[in-house]
């Protein structure tokens, strides 16, 4: 299972939880084991056109064939995309790529369900 957390800085299992996943300066693409364990992680730098780059990010990270995203806020254009995709998106209490991802396993976590409010990602 391929689980992808927008991050700070990369800071490996400790990098911080970005505050919103478009304007993450990297992600953390972990792959889990069937039981849930640990598997792997790596650290991608966002090309998203938030960041001044030439794709979406929505289409940049679906390339990845995630399975779920664990964040702490997304606009609407981006819930929209992963959820046409078929990407379940997460949220709750998200402190470190460790912490969320246990609680993801655990089931700790909400499907995020209302996009952000801020007026940036007003249309």
């Amino acid at each position: 299972m391929k689980v992808i957390v927008p991050i700070e800085r990369d800071e490996g299992l400790k990098s911080v939880v970005a505050s919103h996943f478009g304007r993450a300066p990297y992600f953390a693409v972990v792959e889990l084991k069937d039981d849930g364990s640990f598997d792997s992680m790596k650290v991608i730098e966002n090309i998203g056109e938030h960041l001044g780059g030439r794709v979406s990010v929505e289409e940049f990270i679906g390339k990845l064939k995630p399975d779920a995203l664990l964040v702490k806020g997304m606009g609407p254009r981006g819930l929209d995309a992963f959820q046409r995709q078929g990407v379940a998106v997460f949220t709750g209490t998200l402190d470190t790529v460790e912490g969320a991802v246990q609680s993801y396993v655990k089931g700790q976590l909400r499907g995020l369900t209302e996009p952000c409010r801020e007026a940036r990602h007003r249309f």
